[in-house]
């Protein structure tokens, strides 16, 4: 493509060079950089591009975008390459990428799906879903990303504007109508999702999370709310009337609003009949439905699916049905069964908030016959403010707790369960035992347990590896608790 085609949607401040050259490929890391790229230079949380300037162009880069321009960039006029200059690089990226690949968002009916909690259920069940019915579909999300039925391993949440435009390119090149994908609030503050055209959004929850970048609770409700700002005419936004934000989310969206609740009058609403460890029953804007899927948060989240698929133009008594069929996501309430009579439960829960969310179901299916025992810790270098918190809501609603490593990352284990230990009390302190080493830890708790009672692994869910100074080690809790079982 033409460099002077892809700068069309963006405002140069000054272009040094010839935009009449070919671009073969858009990068904004200098190691993937080939002959006749575009180079974007981003200044990073961790890393400014600007200083691989040098290095892009050393392996082929033939044009430069920019914030500030390097110091010999009008000297350099007869080693053919081209600088274009920008007040933002973050605000450009999304957009050159999005031309670079034929703007394949606008041939995809493109759901997002935001919020603290929830968003790979969501948007995984939302593929599951419309793949049963017949479509083809991508999906974008935290465990892995899908093209059609191709996995394409997930570094972020959500991938940098490029990688995302990518592969939504591969989406349509393989026939695909719709394609569901989480939007994380660091992805939203960073632009990466600037650019695409949304068909829908959807909103879970808000509660604390991503503080240690965000910095306060209200620039993190700010970023995931300018989601909602940002979606079109035409497009819809299905928000959750049961959380205090979700009105708040939606008030200044131009897109069509609808809401769904649990508890009060909506668009959508579910409440449950029965309940058990395989499954409930609920009542779905009156009709009646069995599905595999324990808590009340799930029944938000499968409103949510429900929702979105109404929105995009499917009958009600089609949707229930196939959602009859969903099972649920990997490493979310995922039940293992031991041979002694007790039941573990493998989670993601990584906040407080949905640690109590996963303990609720729990306590809603035990209904007081049986004991709780829960494994947590925290994540290293990453919001410290919560770990006091987990702990906490962890004591509150369990018999016996061992607090234990999750990924230190580049923290010492210990720092991380002192810092958790420091919210409680000595009167809480008496259900509380701490041990370093996370399979140590689930093996204490398979000691403890007796017939009919339940061990909750939270906070990695379906991760496979544990993060340790800068290395991923192997590490698979549901594949602990199975040897563990096995002995």
């Amino acid at each position: 493509m033409k460099l002077s085609e892809l700068l069309k949607n963006i405002k140069p401040t000054v272009i040094i060079g010839d935009t009449d050259i070919d671009i073969t490929g858009v990068n904004i890391d200098s190691r993937r950089i080939a002959d006749g790229h575009l180079f974007v230079a981003m200044k990073g949380t961790q890393v400014d591009g600007h200083k691989f300037i040098a290095k892009a162009i050393e392996q082929g880069a033939k044009a430069i975008l920019c914030e500030d321009l390097p110091e010999d960039a009008n000297n350099q006029q007869t080693s053919n390459i081209t600088y274009i200059q920008v007040p933002s690089t973050e605000d450009a990226v999304g957009r050159v990428a999005t031309l670079f690949y034929g703007d394949p968002s606008k041939r995809l009916k493109l759901v997002g799906v935001t919020g603290t909690n929830g968003k790979t259920t969501i948007a995984t069940l939302l593929y599951n879903m419309f793949r049963k019915m017949g479509h083809r579909c991508g999906l974008l999300s935290t465990v892995c990303n899908y093209v059609e039925g191709e996995a394409i391993p997930a570094s972020h949440t959500t991938p940098d504007p490029i990688e995302l435009n990518a592969l939504l390119a591969k989406m349509v090149d393989a026939g695909c109508e719709y394609a569901f994908m989480e939007c994380s609030s660091h992805a939203i503050a960073q632009k990466r999702i600037g650019g695409l055209n949304f068909t829908g959004g959807l909103f879970t929850n808000l509660t604390r999370d991503h503080l240690d970048y965000h910095k306060t609770f209200e620039n993190y409700r700010n970023a995931k709310k300018a989601f909602f700002d940002a979606l079109p005419k035409g497009a819809f936004a299905i928000t959750n009337a049961d959380d205090k934000n979700g009105m708040f989310m939606v008030q200044n969206t131009r897109a069509t609003v609808k809401t769904y609740s649990t508890r009060s009058m909506a668009d959508f609403k579910a409440h449950i009949l029965e309940c058990h460890f395989e499954g409930m029953y609920l009542e779905v804007d009156g009709r009646e439905v069995g599905v595999q899927f324990i808590g009340k948060f799930n029944v938000s989240n499968l409103l949510a699916v429900y929702g979105a698929a109404i929105m995009l133009g499917k009958k009600p008594e089609d949707v229930l049905l196939v959602m009859s069929t969903l099972k649920s996501v990997n490493g979310r309430l995922d039940p293992v069964r031991s041979p002694e009579g007790f039941t573990a439960i493998v989670d993601y829960a990584h906040t407080p908030d949905a640690l109590e969310n996963v303990l609720n179901a729990i306590h809603e299916v035990l209904n007081g016959k049986g004991q709780v025992i829960t494994v947590c810790g925290a994540g290293g270098n990453r919001d410290k403010g919560k770990r006091p918190l987990m702990a906490q809501e962890a004591v509150r609603q369990s018999d016996r707790v061992i607090i234990t490593s999750d990924n230190p990352r580049f923290e010492e284990p210990q720092d991380i369960i002192n810092d958790m230990l420091a919210g409680l009390n000595a009167q809480q302190m008496k259900k509380v035992v701490s041990i370093v080493d996370r399979r140590e830890a689930i093996r204490t708790a398979c000691m403890m347990a007796q017939k009919g009672d339940v061990i909750l692994v939270a906070g990695k869910g379906h991760e496979n590896y544990q993060e340790i100074k800068g290395v991923k080690h192997h590490f698979d809790d549901k594949e602990v608790l199975n040897e563990i079982f096995a002995q």
